[in-house]
């Protein structure tokens, strides 16, 4: 029932009958602001209804996690993880880092550096031109390949890259 006036008045507050008329338009106006610093708890059905089932599937999820069930329909999406390099410096290390990425299957952007980011990728990951390549994880600097080598071994690359302490996502 509640529904129903609720959806009642968001049409008369929405609709542009009577607006060229002051005595209709100042106080469907004021009735508009009214509603929209309350929360627009004046809405359409179908928004009332948008809002019921977002309440239902938070309930759902909190029970879930309450009772420890992870839910199957929420997904992480895997962190990006990009790879500085400079165009002739250590090739080799750049070429076994992408062997090590790509054995486990995690995507990479392997970016070139100027100088600006050269500085910025010395700054963060506190190392010297020397040791470039240097892999990120999302904003978390990494290091080089042997770093790589051990935060993979540690468990800690798959926690950062997928948010799992999985050994091989393959």
């Amino acid at each position: 029932m509640l529904d129903r006036v609720r959806a009642s008045l968001h049409r008369v507050l929405t609709t542009p009958v009577g607006d060229g008329f002051l005595p209709v338009r100042l106080p469907k106006d004021l009735a508009r602001r009214v509603n929209v610093t309350l929360g627009q708890p004046i809405c359409s059905a179908e928004e009332i209804e948008r809002r019921r089932k977002g309440r239902e599937r938070l309930e759902k999820l909190r029970a879930d996690a309450k009772a420890g069930v992870k839910s199957a329909s929420v997904a992480r999406e895997p962190a990006p993880v990009t790879v500085y390099f400079e165009k002739d410096r250590n090739p080799r290390l750049f070429g076994r880092i992408k062997e090590a990425l790509d054995a486990r299957s995690i995507a990479y952007t392997a970016l070139e550096v100027d100088t600006a980011t050269k500085a910025f990728v010395m700054r963060e990951a506190k190392c010297k031109e020397d040791d470039l390549p240097i892999v990120f994880v999302a904003a978390t600097p990494i290091g080089g390949y042997n770093d790589l080598v051990e935060w993979d071994v540690s468990g800690k690359l798959a926690t950062a890259v997928f948010g799992t302490a999985t050994a091989n996502r393959a």
